[in-house]
């Protein structure tokens, strides 16, 4: 028999608890919120009329809108879910936003030895984690070469040209699932409105991916929470400040279901076919975009803690992992990542 347990805290900030204001202030941070993606958006904005709540509150949740109906393997008219149910090897074209999207991923890809891919849908799909339903019996051997099949990096490609942008892909079953760095993405594009409505001190969130810039309603730079791994949701593993980077917390502990008495995780490793089995629970990584924080975040989490710890050092990366030995959590940082750290008073 199958159990499912996606906590609904997946939903709410991922790892994150935005800490927008912590000291008492005369003039509080204009928080608004909804959903999109999937998930829940949340931007907190500082020293703003509060008479633009409602204008701002249409033009993101129209923005939003609108990249959900671009990047969206859920919605059969999406940008994206045309490209995929395109079986011709001929260029497509895209947007500029779809085209940095992939740009960027097939970068951490490659970067990852193939550990973060986009083209791993038909094995998320398989396991139960995507539009089809989750299985009732654990994926043959045979099911699993099959759906491998019919992914790798390699098979795509992207078309930068002076009079537009296109997306190629050399295997016609090809697909692109970009839910790992759609929310990273939707972040950065918030970030780049906020500074067009001309507001300054803002931190914006979709989902698990945070992005802020300069200070929070009582003048000081703003702080996220990084979560532990349970579901208690104030329990804090430690706090960052961002100057104006981007925060993601890729996780294994939360949204997942049993099978056979297994637990089986949402994060499929590309090489194998398979969820992860490591003890690796949780990877946190701080970059300058939202989106390059949440590629990484994915490839790190697949890899585990040993090859995680390697290339983060060799990429000089702002990480944090946290990984379980026995009954017990422990922590590992990269020293850049000690940078953000917010030391206990």
């Amino acid at each position: 028999m199958m159990r499912i347990q996606i906590n609904l805290l997946l939903v709410l900030l991922a790892t994150f608890l935005a800490v927008s204001c912590e000291q008492a202030s005369t003039s509080p941070a204009m928080v608004l919120e909804g959903k999109t993606m999937g998930t829940v958006w949340r931007v907190s904005m500082a020293g703003i009329d509060a008479g633009r709540k409602a204008a701002l509150q249409q033009v993101i949740q129209h923005q939003l809108d609108a990249d959900d109906a671009e990047l969206s393997t859920w919605k059969p008219d999406s940008t994206l879910s045309r490209f995929n149910q395109n079986s011709s090897r001929a260029p497509q074209p895209v947007s500029s936003n779809m085209a940095d999207i992939v740009t960027e991923s097939l970068r951490i890809g490659n970067k990852t030895a193939g550990a973060m891919d986009i083209t791993v849908g038909p094995l998320v799909n398989l396991w139960g984690f995507g539009p089809d339903k989750q299985p009732t019996q654990t994926p043959t051997e045979a099911q699993i070469v099959a759906a491998k099949a019919q992914t790798g990096l390699q098979h795509l490609r992207v078309i930068q040209g002076v009079d537009g942008q296109w997306l190629q892909k050399d295997l016609p079953g090809l697909s692109v699932d970009l839910s790992t760095v759609g929310e990273g993405f939707a972040t950065d594009h918030l970030a780049r409105l906020m500074e067009q409505q001309g507001i300054n001190n803002y931190l914006v969130s979709v989902g698990g991916a945070v992005l802020s810039r300069g200070n929070n309603a009582s003048g000081q730079p703003w702080r996220v929470a990084i979560q532990k791994p349970t579901d208690r949701e104030n329990a804090v593993q430690a706090r960052v400040a961002l100057q104006g980077h981007g925060i993601s917390t890729s996780g294994s502990y939360r949204n997942y279901y049993e099978l056979d008495g297994k637990r089986i995780s949402h994060v499929i490793d590309p090489l194998t076919g398979r969820p992860i089995e490591h003890k690796l629970v949780s990877a946190t990584v701080i970059a300058t975009t939202a989106l390059e924080a949440d590629g990484w975040d994915t490839g790190l989490m697949v890899l585990g803690s040993e090859k995680a710890k390697a290339l983060a050092i060799k990429e000089q990366l702002a990480v944090y992992l946290i990984s379980k030995q026995g009954d017990q959590f422990v922590s590992w940082m990269s020293p850049q990542f000690a940078a953000f750290l917010i030391k206990p008073e």
